[in-house]
């Protein structure tokens, strides 16, 4: 399960035996490890217990993004654990692909200042990573007299977060430059932009591994307990998980004592965080889900639109818009549903339901054509669906990223990353950076 390139044999020799959690994770061999005080025993029973350095928790883009900055900029030794055959397969595979610019947050929270601060980061780590990416630009359009009033909100939001260059659109400027578009005014943002994900991701990968980050794949933590004030995580083989019974108590394979940890793992950060023994489990806030579908517009030689186009928000999310991808791909969506959370395991396992539920393009022809009345009846194909880990459920308003340390829970060298959804890729290298800030003060 574990895979590194490059400095694997420096890994190897910084760390305490982790050749011994190599040969464990990957064959199941037992080694003898310290077993551990009575005391632990009792906790746990006696499981090989390693120490390490830094663990990530989840490799998504914010994970990897972690990885990366712990390593390169700390020079930290890290270990990213998921539970996944490779990184990125959950909710950063699953969405809009969008750098946004920081219009619709509330000033001074958490999205508004890691938006900013995270679309400048990856438009330079693009630059200099050639990382395939274009700052197309946004129209957020008002499609009924009532709407033009939110613009102006927008707007102001958005001068207030920093962003530079927003201007006030009157309907005929906005169809101009976008002759199938139909609104009555619109608020242009030309900082907002795309990015292949997956080839960020594999950037973000290359650069960790390149500075001794190991990444242990079909990996999952499956909780955790406290030994005085210090965290230690329980580990199991994803094998081992795909097999249980359902019924029986979940048993470590390994024991794992890091110096710090980052509880990373999107859909199931709160799920897991509940399982961490002896932690206040009145901080960790209740968790909801949206699943979002997407369509695609077929026999497109063309796309329609050269900007992204997006409606008014709507509960619980940013409303169904035109997104293009960088090989001309113009997609639809995503809409919302909301959806019961599943199991431990299965959430462990990000065993979640992604079909896509095809009788919703019903749903979306009426939608798009309020401000794409050209749309032809049939054009619209099943894509993908993606999942938002939230922290508010229908009709409850929007809620800010949650960033726990110390300070919130108590626990020394834990920090847990609840609510990372949108915009949580154009975020994600601001939030690595806050992680680093909070490691560097330990």
């Amino acid at each position: 399960m574990m895979h590194s390139a490059g400095k694997t044999t420096t890994f190897y020799r910084r760390w305490r035996n982790p050749t011994k959690i190599l040969n464990y994770l990957r064959f199941g061999k037992n080694f003898s490890s310290s077993k551990g005080t009575p005391e632990e025993v009792e906790k746990v029973g006696p499981r090989p217990r390693e120490r390490v350095d830094c663990v990530v928790i989840g490799a998504g883009v914010v994970g990897l993004a972690v990885a990366r900055e712990l390593s390169v900029n700390l020079s930290r030794q890290v270990l990213v654990i998921d539970s996944a055959p490779t990184f990125g397969t959950g909710t950063s595979s699953r969405n809009s692909e969008v750098i946004h610019a920081g219009i619709y947050y509330p000033p001074h929270s958490l999205k508004a200042l890691f938006c900013v601060r995270g679309r400048e980061l990856m438009y330079k780590y693009c630059e200099k990573h050639d990382i395939p990416h274009k700052q197309v630009g946004k129209l957020i359009v008002a499609t009924g007299s009532s709407e033009i009033p939110k613009l102006d909100i927008l707007m102001n939001r958005g001068i207030e977060n920093g962003v530079n260059g927003l201007r006030l659109m009157e309907g005929y400027e906005a169809m101009k430059i976008e002759p199938e578009l139909q609104c009555m005014k619109a608020l242009l943002s030309p900082l907002s932009g795309i990015v292949d994900s997956h080839s960020l991701m594999l950037s973000l990968v290359g650069e960790a591994e390149s500075c001794g980050t190991t990444f242990s794949y079909n990996t999952a933590v499956i909780g955790g307990h406290l030994e005085g004030n210090h965290i230690c995580l329980h580990i199991s083989d994803s094998k081992t998980l795909e097999n249980w019974d359902g019924k029986s108590p979940l048993e470590p394979e390994l024991i794992l004592i890091p110096n710090f940890v980052v509880n990373s793992a999107g859909l199931s950060a709160t799920s897991l965080a509940k399982r961490f023994n002896g932690m206040d489990s009145e901080v960790i806030p209740a968790s909801y889900y949206a699943r979002g579908c997407y369509f695609t517009l077929s026999n497109a030689k063309i796309p329609p639109f050269r900007h992204l186009i997006y409606p008014m928000p709507e509960d619980g999310g940013l409303g169904v818009h035109v997104t293009l991808d960088l090989s001309g791909l113009v997609k639809f969506g995503p809409d919302v549903e909301w959806i019961d959370g599943t199991d431990d395991v299965s959430s462990f396992l990000n065993k979640f339901d992604y079909s896509v539920r095809e009788d919703h393009v019903y749903r979306f022809y009426p939608e798009i054509r309020k401000y794409y009345p050209n749309l032809k009846d049939g054009s619209l194909e099943p894509g993908y669906t993606g999942i938002r880990p939230k922290l508010s459920g229908p009709k409850q308003g929007s809620v800010d990223f949650l960033i726990q340390g110390e300070e919130i829970h108590g626990v020394p060298g834990l920090v847990n990353l609840f609510g990372i959804e949108s915009p949580g890729l154009t975020s994600s290298m601001a939030i690595a950076e806050n992680v680093a800030v909070r490691l560097s003060r330990l």
